[in-house]
């Protein structure tokens, strides 16, 4: 059974300061689905249902809906309702990644790019992961590292870290047979949800071991892309380093 709701005036209270009532609103939508009371890819309740549940005005709960929409936590149907994002949804599959090819063609779909998988372990956290996970010294973390690969290429050499309790029973194998998005996978075999990510860039030279793994010389400039991905509450689940190789391609974002 779910735990009683909050009212807008107790989510209130749970914040540091004064919000509108929308962003209190949200604030109580969003727990719920950090809850898991509506799954990825389920419906939510509509707004009239929702304004009755809090006690708001139809309106205040749309607003708090348009937030959450833009913010990719829920999608918007026509005719449909309402519906809690999904990482299976088209637009959203590989929102995080921004590689382009300097020739206009596609990069960032299944068509464009091809993945190999190289490992996947279990080991004690680096000092670097442990921090960027909020892990406690000793405490274990999932390494996989792959391949992205462009008209078979390599273009991106892939090192991902996630915390180990979270990802129990994540495997080569499970990783291999999965044809989706990985996180996807992440979503519907673990139940947890990439929902923002904050990103640092900097140009590096290729080791040895990694220019073999590209393709390239050693010493060859590569982009490194070290992406922090939040679930939830702002809490740490990925933490992963991507080496990009920009020959043929870059690195591409939309500012608004």
């Amino acid at each position: 059974m779910p735990d009683p709701v909050p009212s807008p005036a107790e989510a209130a209270e749970a914040t540091p300061s004064f919000s509108p009532l929308y962003q209190q609103i949200k604030v109580l939508i969003t727990r719920s689905l950090q809850g898991g009371e509506w799954k990825p890819g389920e419906a939510i309740p509509s707004e009239i249902e929702l304004a009755a549940r809090f006690k708001v005005s139809q309106g205040t709960v749309r607003k708090a809906i348009d937030e959450l929409s833009a913010e990719n936590l829920l999608v918007r149907r026509q005719g449909k309702g309402t519906f809690v994002a999904t990482h299976a949804e088209q637009n959203v599959q590989y929102r995080f990644l921004r590689l382009q090819p300097d020739s206009g063609g596609a990069s960032n779909t299944p068509a464009g790019m091809q993945r190999r998988l190289l490992d996947c372990r279990r080991m004690r956290a680096p000092a670097e992961v442990s921090r960027a996970l909020d892990l406690k010294t000793g405490d274990s973390a999932v390494q996989v590292r792959r391949l992205l690969l462009a008209a078979g290429t390599p273009v991106v050499l892939d090192d991902i870290w996630l915390p180990a309790p979270q990802f129990k029973g994540l495997t080569l194998d499970k990783l291999v047979s999965y044809r989706g998005p990985m996180y996807g996978l992440f979503e519907r075999e673990f139940g947890v949800r990439m929902i923002r990510a904050e990103e640092k860039i900097r140009a590096v030279a290729a080791t040895n071991e990694e220019a073999e793994l590209l393709a390239v010389s050693p010493g060859a400039p590569l982009l490194s892309v070290e992406r922090l991905a939040f679930t939830y509450d702002d809490k740490p689940v990925e933490f992963r380093r991507g080496l990009y190789d920009t020959t043929r391609h870059h690195y591409r974002n939309v500012l608004s």
